[in-house]
């Protein structure tokens, strides 16, 4: 008995340094808006939105300490509509789903993950989500320019690695091998500094869409910049798929005010290379104007209210503010308009 009972004792122990050695952390965000969307002579319409201020979600990351500097982790991320309380229609673990090895060397990452150049373009005053976002030209409908590239926010299959904490200094280099698949196999990195008040970062990818069509290119530079007052958001994106490109020019800030901040931006979407009318041409050029207040009710919790419109030079591919009612005319405005409520758990 006594023996029984010692034996119970060491493996309780030892079970018991063993999960001191690592963790499991559940995690997501739960958002939703009211939101009113003007499509030109379109007519408007009411929705109930999910993911407005965050893109709504939920997940599991865990780190295991392997001893001498090492660790062992993994992320598995997975979108929650909170509109209708489905998921990802296409990929359950769609957002993120990797595995890591990291160290002093930095970390080695592996599994479907976000592009270098989508890492760049994170650090924008609405998050790239809502109807206030560069988000709009940036991953809405057409933004690999018609091509068979899959590559533009994410890619599977992905092999990536960090560099570690360098005084500031950070980079990342990622390839996708493609299976197969047309317009999945990508090569791409990031390299940029942040220290103090300044963040600033060049990235550039680069995807394969068939034996006989050109590369998906990829390339952007962000800067942003701490005032005593404010944060001033910059991005320059540039996306070519020849004879088709796109450059989006975006400047926004964000201002503490009281409880919360106001956020505003701005984006000039320039077209080239398409037929007049394809969304891609010299007469679909279009802007973007974003304005919003988030008032932070906790640490987890949070009200936030944006109104955005894009103007729309001809039929230009972001002329509606992602939803119906589709069918405006070439030259007319999305305005949209969304009052919400973020809780992160």
């Amino acid at each position: 008995m006594k023996k029984s009972l010692f034996t119970l004792a060491a493996l309780s122990a030892f079970a018991a340094g063993a999960y001191a050695q690592s963790s499991v952390t559940l995690f997501g965000i739960a958002d939703a808006a009211v939101r009113q969307v003007k499509n030109g002579s379109a007519g408007s319409q009411k929705q109930l939105a999910s993911g407005s201020n965050a893109t709504s979600r939920w997940g599991l990351r865990g780190v295991e300490d392997l001893g001498g500097g090492m660790k062992a982790g993994f992320h598995l991320e997975s979108q929650i509509n909170f509109d209708n309380g489905t998921a990802d229609a296409n990929k359950f673990w769609g957002r993120r789903a990797t595995v890591s090895l990291m160290g002093n060397f930095g970390e080695v990452r592996m599994g479907r993950d976000y592009t270098p150049t989508a890492y760049n373009t994170f650090a924008d005053e609405f998050g790239i989500v809502g109807v206030g976002s560069r988000g709009i030209f940036s991953y809405g409908a057409g933004s690999n320019l018609g091509s068979p590239a899959t590559t533009v926010l994410r890619a599977d299959n992905t092999v990536g690695y960090f560099l570690p904490n360098m005084g500031g200094l950070y980079g990342h280099l990622q390839m996708a091998a493609g299976e197969g698949v047309n317009g999945n196999k990508y090569v791409g990195g990031r390299l940029g500094y942040e220290a103090g008040p300044i963040n600033i970062g060049f990235a550039y990818g680069k995807t394969e869409t068939g034996a006989t069509t050109p590369d998906f290119k990829n390339y952007n530079i962000q800067f942003n910049y701490k005032f005593g007052f404010a944060t001033l958001h910059t991005l320059y994106d540039v996306k070519e798929w020849s004879p088709r490109k796109t450059k989006d020019l975006s400047i926004g800030a964000t201002v503490p005010v009281g409880p919360g901040a106001l956020k505003v931006g701005y984006t000039r979407a320039d077209r080239s290379g398409g037929t007049a009318g394809s969304g891609f041409s010299d007469a679909d050029d279009s802007t973007r104007l974003g304005i919003g207040y988030v008032y932070d009710l906790s640490k987890r919790t949070a009200m936030y209210t944006t109104y955005g419109q894009v103007s729309n030079k001809g039929a230009a591919r972001s002329s509606v503010l992602y939803t119906p009612p589709a069918g405006m005319l070439g030259g007319e405005k999305s305005s949209g308009l969304e009052f919400g409520v973020r809780h992160t758990f």
